[in-house]
């Protein structure tokens, strides 16, 4: 089992005082809480590796504004900004980590243009993001597609269906 999980992404600053918006990692319920160390993937040139969530606060639209030590101006968040924050399996609650991307095994994928791609046979964790493995059509073997929000365009829980707009030639891996 891995040592850490990625739990959120930074998708832009918020305040000149290096507040950055922070949105949950796919599949989980927003788990960033202060005090947490917190591993900044991929790492940038000229900004912290790691650092600990000072503070937490609900923007709303799914959003939240975070303060993390030694992130202090808006230069530091700029060069943040797309990393995800990877957190211990061991600072998290037990029953936030059985809500996993694991549930999306069984839903199907349909690409913007391809149409039905094939349904979900496991979410395969790397450091920097899950990746979908979808079993295809008899023969065709699986395909990776990176669950990241550039390519997923909409999860519909209930229909139990993930829309893509995957790039050329993904398919053909």
């Amino acid at each position: 089992m891995r040592t850490w999980a990625n739990v959120a992404e930074l998708s832009k600053t918020k305040t000149l005082t290096g507040g950055l918006v922070a949105r949950c990692a796919p599949g989980l319920p927003f788990l960033l809480q202060p005090g947490m160390e917190v591993a900044f993937v991929p790492p940038q040139h000229d900004a912290p590796r790691r650092s600990r969530v000072e503070s937490v606060q609900e923007t709303g639209k799914g959003g939240y504004l975070v303060t993390f030590e030694g992130v202090d101006s808006i230069d530091v968040s700029e060069l943040l900004v797309g990393c995800s924050c990877l957190v211990r399996r061991a600072d998290l609650p037990e029953e936030a980590l059985a809500t996993e991307a694991d549930t999306l095994v069984g839903f199907e994928v349909h690409d913007a243009r391809a149409g039905f791609v094939g349904t979900v046979e496991s979410v395969v964790e790397n450091p920097g993001q899950f990746l979908l493995s979808v079993a295809r059509e008899e023969g065709a073997g699986a395909v990776l597609v990176p669950l990241v929000d550039a390519l997923v365009t909409g999860l519909d829980e209930d229909a139990r269906r993930i829309d893509v707009d995957l790039p050329d030639g993904l398919l053909e891996l």
